[in-house]
């Protein structure tokens, strides 16, 4: 389902089709025009600032509280480490409670969430329960799951998902050492959890979930899928003899990553974010595809190095002509 024209962002090149199509009639249009490149309101920045203050507040506070316990740690007793975090947890969560679906509530409930983690660490620690570290990660996102799911706030979906990813690259580093290509299955793994992730995300927003709204996350989310899939595409390109199915299936799978950017794009009819990273992505294998067979045909160094420079500047000159393409035609003059 196509995204419909009037939940587009009104751009100037949209405008001015509107415009050159008569839909808009000339007073319409500078009125519009206006409107769109106006400066946001003040009741705008104070809501930016508020929010961004509050994330950093919410930040350095939760360092503060890592760091506090580390530096006293000897000098605090049992009781008092536990107590203090379980203390902690309850007046954010308490807070989170009071404060409802507001920003300050679900900074909260994520201030609750994360500090789940040191006190899972703190008690492993006091009690030497003789965890595995994947454990206490593991552990950690199943309490908070229940927040997780009832808070609808993106940023602690990006945190559960953070966890369950730690926690299976420390399983699979612990627990897995007898598979062979162990690097190339973890690789597979994380990029399908990430993908699968990333396509929940965009299949709800595109039936208008309102708080599933937002770009940033699954931005984020195609950098993870993406990332662990490219490594193991470009050990696939440099392998002579040894090259493995599960390093074939992450450039098999990476290529049909690139091909869902262009079409959630083109969907969306303007992701400028994410055909850049395509586009990064098809440079590094371009050029390492490339560097790596005048190696091993025992090209000369100073050869090898006139031809590279060119091919990097003419993939960059390519890649900036074709987004600038994309942009125009899709209305879109500037990443937001």
């Amino acid at each position: 389902m196509t995204k419909d024209f009037l939940d587009l962002e009104a751009t100037p090149e949209r405008l001015h089709a509107l415009a050159d199509a008569r839909i808009l009639s000339p007073d319409a249009y500078g009125r519009a025009l206006n409107l769109a490149v106006a400066s946001p309101s003040r009741s705008a920045w104070h809501a930016f600032v508020s929010m961004t203050l509050m994330a950093l507040g919410s930040l350095l506070v939760l360092a503060g509280v890592v760091y506090f316990f580390a530096y006293n740690w000897a000098e605090l007793g049992r009781f008092a480490k536990l107590g203090l975090i379980a203390l902690g947890i309850t007046g954010t969560a308490v807070g989170a409670w009071r404060l409802g679906d507001r920003p300050a509530g679900q900074f909260a409930l994520l201030a609750a969430a994360v500090l789940v983690g040191p006190l899972l660490a703190v008690y492993g620690q006091t009690y030497q329960t003789g965890a595995d570290p994947y454990e206490l990660f593991i552990g950690w996102g199943a309490l908070i799951l229940p927040w997780v799911a009832l808070a609808r706030f993106t940023p602690l979906w990006l945190l559960q998902l953070v966890l369950v990813n730690t926690g299976v690259i420390l399983f699979w580093g612990q627990r897995m050492d007898g598979l062979g290509s162990r690097e190339g299955l973890l690789a597979l793994l994380l990029g399908a959890l990430n993908g699968f992730a990333w396509a929940t995300y965009e299949h709800f927003a595109n039936l208008k979930v309102p708080w599933l709204q937002g770009r940033w996350l699954p931005r984020v989310l195609s950098l993870m899928t993406v990332t662990p899939l490219l490594g193991m595409a470009i050990l696939f390109i440099v392998s002579n003899s040894d090259r493995s199915i599960e390093s074939g299936l992450s450039l098999l799978l990476l290529l049909a990553a690139l091909g869902a950017m262009y079409a959630l794009h083109r969907h969306l009819r303007g992701e400028l974010f994410l055909l850049t990273v395509g586009a990064l992505c098809a440079m590094t294998l371009v050029t390492t595809a490339v560097g790596y067979f005048m190696i091993e045909a025992s090209m000369p160094e100073e050869l090898v190095l006139l031809v590279m420079t060119p091919l990097i500047i003419g993939e960059m000159a390519l890649a900036v002509t074709w987004l600038r393409h994309e942009s125009h035609a899709t209305g879109v003059t500037e990443e937001t």
